[in-house]
């Protein structure tokens, strides 16, 4: 019987929600996953959302009912997997600290904006991350609110080309953490659908949502 996810999809558009739902659609559905693929939160209140083994949210810069949230506090702690990338899922909800102490990271800056950056990978030994080297990426470098508790792959290093005083900063940028029975996994990398053309930003995307799934 096939793994079921879910995808929701929403928020500001400069992230390309849509398009990049549809690329995440298409790399589960190539893993086995039966996907449903929806806009907004409302499906988030569905009595049967734990139901789904993998929940990836793709909304960025919204809001969220408390009853929509609660359901998938709940949902994630009881077993369902949850995955995501960017700001599509770590700057979703920005008042509701319950969901960020979920994901283990809220997004705080992007000093420089697009810029070129080096991603080091530092668990090498991991499956999300194995055979994967570090690679040069362009896109936002995501300075990161973030839980102490996550299991870091891969990080960033910051310097004082954009921002002073942060030069030396290193910063998770690919984790999974524990919530309650739940798997998370997390990657600040995906700015736009279009990144998803970068073979090892891709890569881990769909293993690590694979890796989430209950």
């Amino acid at each position: 019987m096939p793994k079921k996810a879910l995808i929701a999809w929403g928020g500001w558009q400069g992230h390309t929600p849509e398009q990049s739902a549809k690329v995440v659609r298409a790399l589960l559905e190539r893993n086995g996953f039966d996907v449903t693929l929806g806009e907004g939160t409302a499906m988030f209140a569905d009595p049967e959302l734990s139901a789904f083994d993998l929940i990836v949210p793709v909304i960025t810069m919204s809001s969220i009912e408390k009853a929509e949230l609660q359901n998938l506090v709940l949902a994630v702690r009881q077993g369902s997997g949850l995955g995501g990338f960017h700001g599509t899922m770590c700057d979703s909800f920005r008042n509701e600290t319950d969901y960020q102490f979920m994901t283990g990271g809220q997004w705080v800056a992007h000093p420089g904006d697009i810029i070129d950056y080096t991603v080091a990978v530092t668990r090498p030994d991991d499956p999300i991350t194995k055979g994967i080297g570090d690679f040069v990426y362009r896109s936002e470098q995501y300075y990161m609110h973030v839980d102490p508790a996550n299991e870091v792959l891969a990080t960033t290093t910051f310097t004082d080309a954009h921002f002073p005083g942060i030069g030396g900063v290193v910063m998770p940028v690919v984790w999974k953490r524990r919530y309650g029975a739940g798997k998370v996994f997390y990657s600040a990398l995906g700015h736009n659908a279009d990144e998803f053309a970068v073979p090892e930003m891709a890569l881990i995307v769909e293993r690590g949502l694979v890796w989430a799934a209950r």
